[in-house]
């Protein structure tokens, strides 16, 4: 299956690494001069800069060529560049079937990445990948477990048998918006958790945070239109323990320095990667107020965010909280 991959970095370069061992694979890089310096040093210097991009691998910064007798692309560009991505597939004309794998809520427009793709390419064969995944163990050949949501069962069901091998295990499902919430919502939590540890508040706040966080994550997600039993699986709980509790998370390193005071401006230009929780967890918020629905750990990371209050005061008002069952 030939495959085009949009977007080179962290998770583009990793999954084009990955599959090129089964699948001519063909990544596209926005930027020309990132495209040459691939090609041409095989290294991704500022994503993954010690994993070599194997030779059969095809980089390019023309989309056309890129898209070229592809059977399927993977959109793995952030969420804020997934529209402009489909934008590009839709003036290309491209009929191939398209799989993001981003996480999290267009911002402004609080909008899952179905949604958007529903906007740009209505008629568009189309799935979500997403589950409890580091790019760099991916790129490493670590084994993982990824879930290939689309509403066409079918599709998932070949897709994820392609995409299934070696180290990677991909298991298919229809609940495309349990997916999505479970993936952009984990990573809000991941900034909770992160600030908890770096309160030093210890390992049983930390379990107790990161379940009623999947408490928050499951009553959006079936609010939402997603199945109760997406949320104990792959892309519900499985990926909230991975960026809650891995030093690779972007997220967790977030809520990291938030606690030590840190201002998220420098946090942002400090880390050098999109930390999709940063952007998602205001767009949460406002859907559960939209729907009455009771958030008060995205609430609080959304106060530390925006910086009206401490870590250290927000966590000692989510403690004071009035007893409730569970």
């Amino acid at each position: 299956m030939n495959i085009a991959v949009l977007g080179a970095g962290a998770w583009g370069t990793a999954i084009s690494v990955h599959l090129a061992a089964r699948h001519p694979v063909t990544l596209w890089a926005r930027d020309a001069g990132q495209a040459a310096a691939l090609q041409s040093s095989r290294l991704n210097s500022r994503y993954l800069p010690e994993i070599v991009l194997p030779a059969p691998v095809v980089v390019t910064a023309d989309v056309s060529v890129a898209l070229h007798d592809a059977a399927l692309v993977l959109a793995a560009t952030t969420t804020a560049g997934l529209r402009d991505t489909l934008r590009r597939l839709k003036s290309a004309a491209c009929k191939a079937p398209v799989v993001w794998l981003c996480k999290g809520f267009e911002r402004e427009h609080a909008l899952l990445p179905h949604q958007v793709c529903a906007e740009e390419l209505p008629l568009a064969i189309c799935g979500v990948l997403s589950g409890p995944s580091f790019a760099e163990e991916v790129a490493r050949g670590q084994p993982t477990a990824l879930t290939l949501a689309s509403s066409d069962i079918a599709f998932a069901s070949v897709t994820a048998r392609e995409l299934h091998g070696g180290s990677l295990r991909v298991y298919s499902s229809n609940d495309v918006v349990g997916v999505e919430v479970a993936g952009a919502v984990k990573n809000v939590m991941a900034i909770a958790t992160g600030i908890c540890d770096g309160l030093q508040l210890g390992l049983n706040a930390r379990a107790a945070l990161m379940t009623r966080g999947l408490a928050e994550v499951s009553r959006l997600g079936v609010a939402l239109g997603g199945r109760a039993e997406t949320f104990m699986g792959l892309a519900g709980v499985g990926d909230l323990i991975l960026t809650c509790t891995g030093d690779l998370s972007r997220n967790r390193r977030v809520g990291l320095m938030l606690a030590l005071g840190k201002a998220l401006d420098g946090i942002l230009a400090e880390l050098g990667h999109v930390a999709e929780g940063v952007y998602s967890a205001r767009e949460v918020a406002r859907i559960a107020r939209q729907r009455g629905i009771d958030m008060p750990i995205t609430d609080a990371v959304c106060r530390v965010l925006d910086a009206p209050q401490s870590a250290a005061q927000v966590a000692r008002e989510l403690l004071a909280r009035d007893s409730k069952p569970e």
